[in-house]
């Protein structure tokens, strides 16, 4: 039977298992997962928070990662600045990055949420206001939340990717994670 993992992945881990990247050693998936035979599906940038999805099955792992199947990636987006409608509106519309046009994603403005606090915290400077933003893509291009919000004027403070599909983040904390049956559908 397959294995489906979901793991709240803290800031500054990076989404492999093996750091291959600097003599320095960083935190890597490996010093919060000891399952073997797992893999991510998909990737979450290092200074990125929030699910990630494992498993040991190469079907489902290309369901949950490959753009074809448009799997909706929802996130929890802190941004610089007070977010206006018109700003809201390019990013349903979709934005052009040096890689193209994206698709057009689900933006709305959302209230501060009710998150674990970051650690190290974000860099807060006292002149200029942040907001809080839900957004869900149906494509996955390199850092491409990032990417969005600083092409319309607000650059990326947080980032914590909350669900994958039906699967979600709530209720783990940053480092813990839990299996689930892949049969039984999204947790």
């Amino acid at each position: 039977m397959a294995r489906l993992i979901l793991f709240n992945k803290p800031y500054g881990v990076l989404s492999q298992f093996t750091d291959r990247g600097t003599d320095s050693a960083r935190a890597t998936l490996s010093d919060y997962i000891r399952q073997p035979g797992v893999y991510p599906a998909g990737r979450l940038d290092r200074d990125s928070e929030g699910l990630l999805l494992l498993t040991d099955d190469g079907r489902l792992q290309a369901r949950i990662a490959d753009p074809k199947y448009k799997a909706p990636k929802t996130y929890l987006v802190q941004v610089e600045g007070d977010v206006a409608d018109d700003a809201l509106e390019a990013l349903r519309c979709g934005v052009r990055l040096k890689d193209g046009l994206t698709r057009p994603a689900e933006a709305e403005r959302i209230a501060d949420p009710e998150l674990w606090p970051r650690d190290p915290p974000i860099r807060v400077r006292q002149s200029i206001p942040d907001c809080w933003i839900r957004l869900t893509l149906r494509e996955g291009r390199n850092r491409q939340v990032r990417r969005m919000t600083a092409a319309v004027g607000h650059p990326t403070l947080r980032l914590v990717r909350w669900a994958i599909g039906e699967w979600t983040v709530e209720g783990l904390e940053p480092g813990a994670w839990r299996e689930l049956d892949p049969a039984a559908g999204p947790g």
